[in-house]
């Protein structure tokens, strides 16, 4: 190693360093009146700490002789509460990886629930998705005490205390009457969950509160607005409840609505694609449920959607209360809620009956299979060349009718005008002529009967798909939203102040669609005596389904008017392969000429339809010769 040698420059650097340092000591020194007024100063503090607890106890007896007596009479016992140090307008948050909830000191309810990763995506908004800001939401128990005083826990303040259950946050919110004796609210959070644990129970409270008659549970909330159409969150943001065991119902979201409804396990104020949702194990023996529509004018920014609101009584049990509940904050989403096993699924307007079924157990398994490895917009495609696919063989069915009915034509025109006069004999020649073809003249319809249950099963499906939310595609930000291409400088009625290009592409599909069928259908339909002209009907639809179409769905969510694109623009392709390359109308027409020369039989409803015929015709000859 290496000897150390002496540095001569560094002994002379530190040796100026200390000399400077001695000078400044030395010229910073106290002078003797400094020294004096710094020992008085010292004098006065140690003679002050002395004095300090008789200081401290004169102000407590001072606050106990002014101060108490007042709160005594306005809270009774409760008044203890608010001597407390937490008497304070204070919050305790409780965060996991998904959810981070504020609760106040003051109420003891969540003051702030913030949805973790989702953004509000409404107009000029670039912060999460809140569902309790400060004000627009509380929970209040009302007390009744002995003294005859009416209290509301929102006005009290409660005692927090934070601790862990192994991963689990626990926070206590404890309105006290003394060291042991409290009303408490526990929420417990778990990782990674939206559902908390939440619990209400008094300790102590017997000689306190009046517990002849149950406790009102009061739970409020005002919905915030958090998407990009008012008219389209408002449209599926309602009141949802679940009553005597496993029966559910909803308020209006249309309108104002109201309704008392008994034994109630859970509510849930569902804001389009996130909820508040309120569990009991001991149901409510009663709710008074009231939403509240605060959007008066849908062409208006606003800010509040709806005013939901639900009253509980909570009854006690050996003089005291307890109930174990959850609460939930997070997205509306199927697979989440369902996943509870607590019926949340029935939160979703997934339609009644098949309708629901086809969503439940049929598009929603696919559509999470597809999205799990495509994105969601082309997961919607796929999603509809597979609809198509297994509704094939219904579209070959109705198109081979319709071109039966084609081949009959020029027949059907021959019996029209043979019988022109004689409006009863036409039809029941025309309905000789398909028995004896083979045709049946409501097989085209059959056939778009059964793919209705799978086209209004969509409707319901697409709104209530939270995993389109914040997904873009193409040209559109968000497929829950509407594709805006273009900002009007003035609202249309019923159609809004924006131009959305799926609905555009969704409407011209159709209206071609409709072309290519419905013309020939309204041609191919003799008109029926006493009946519309159901030609001039049909033609008329061509053009006015597509502008309905346009209208309808400009606000709606892009995923759906990019589904039913697809869908009529896949239509007319299998169609024109069907018409062109698969159907033969000479064999058609050739096989309907060798049916007219079989023996028909007639069935029990044929036979029917033709002795009404006759017995009508031969009655209105009857009437001629009188």
């Amino acid at each position: 190693m290496e000897e150390k040698k002496f540095d001569f420059k560094s002994f002379i650097g530190f040796t100026l360093i200390f000399g400077i340092l001695m000078w400044m000591m030395y010229n910073n020194q106290p002078t003797k009146e400094e020294l004096a007024e710094q020992k008085k100063k010292e004098l006065a503090e140690k003679a002050a700490k002395t004095e300090k607890p008789q200081s401290i106890t004169n102000s407590v007896a001072s606050t106990d002789s002014v101060t108490s007596p007042e709160l005594k009479a306005k809270y009774g016992a409760f008044a203890f509460a608010a001597t407390l140090p937490s008497a304070k307008e204070n919050v305790t948050e409780i965060k996991n990886d998904v959810l981070s909830l504020k609760i106040a000191n003051k109420g003891g309810y969540i003051e702030e629930a913030t949805i973790l990763g989702f953004e509000a995506i409404k107009k000029g908004s670039k912060e999460l998705v809140q569902l309790i800001k400060k004000n627009n939401a509380n929970l209040n128990l009302v007390l009744s005490t002995k003294d005859n005083k009416v209290l509301n826990t929102k006005d009290l303040y409660f005692e927090p205390k934070v601790s862990k259950e192994g991963e689990n946050q626990v926070l206590t919110m404890q309105l006290k009457t003394g060291d042991n004796q409290f009303l408490e609210y526990r929420y417990v959070l778990k990782p990674k969950q939206y559902m908390l644990d939440f619990s209400i129970r008094t300790q102590g409270l017997e000689n306190v509160l009046n517990t002849s008659k149950p406790s009102e549970l009061e739970w409020n909330l005002k919905t915030y607005r958090n998407e990009k159409s008012v008219s389209y969150e408002n449209r599926y943001t309602e009141l949802v409840y679940e009553y005597e065991g496993d029966k559910d119902d909803y308020l209006s979201a249309a309108k104002d609505d109201e309704e008392q409804v008994e034994n109630v396990s859970y509510i849930a104020f569902k804001q389009h694609l996130f909820t508040s949702i309120l569990l009991t194990d001991t149901p409510f023996k009663t709710a008074d449920l009231k939403s509240d529509n605060l959007v008066d004018d849908e062409k208006k920014d606003t800010v509040f959607t709806k005013n939901f609101s639900a009253k509980m009584p909570l009854e006690f049990k050996n003089g005291a209360l307890s109930y174990t509940m959850n609460m939930y904050y997070g997205p509306a989403k199927y697979e989440i809620l369902n996943g509870y096993n607590k019926n949340l699924d029935e939160i979703f307007s997934l339609g009644w009956g098949i309708f629901g079924w086809i969503n439940k157990y049929v598009f929603i398994p696919v559509f999470g299979l597809l999205s799990g490895f495509l994105p969601y917009g082309l997961a919607i495609i796929f999603l509809t060349v597979l609809v198509k696919i297994v509704l094939s063989p219904v579209t070959y069915k109705s198109f081979v009718s319709q071109a039966k009915m084609k081949v009959l034509r020029p027949e059907i025109a021959e019996i029209n005008e043979k019988f022109k006069d004689n409006p009863m004999k036409r039809q029941q020649e025309t309905m000789s002529l398909y028995s004896k073809a083979g045709v049946n003249p409501m097989a085209g319809c059959i056939p778009a009967l059964l793919q209705m249950p799978v086209l209004y099963a969509l409707i319901y499906f697409f709104p209530a798909l939270f995993d389109l939310r914040q997904q873009s595609f193409l040209w559109a930000d968000d497929l829950s939203s509407y594709d805006s291409i273009f900002k009007l400088p003035f609202h249309i009625p019923l159609y809004g102040d924006h131009v959305s290009l799926f609905p555009i592409l969704a409407s011209l599909a159709i209206f071609f669609y409709m072309k290519m069928t419905t013309g020939d259908q309204a041609m191919q339909a003799p008109q029926q005596e006493g009946m519309p002209d159901m030609g001039k009907i049909m033609k008329v639809m061509i053009y006015v389904s597509p502008i309905m179409m346009l209208f309808f769905f400009n606000s709606y969510g892009s995923g759906m008017s990019l589904y039913y694109f697809m869908s009529n623009l896949i239509t007319i392709g299998i169609m024109l392969v069907i018409k062109y390359y698969i159907i033969d109308n000479d064999k058609i027409h050739a096989q309907i000429q060798e049916n007219k020369t079989k023996p028909k039989s007639e069935s029990k409803f044929q036979k029917k339809m033709r002795e009404m015929m006759e017995q009508a015709e031969a009655q209105k000859a009857a009437q001629k010769k009188k």
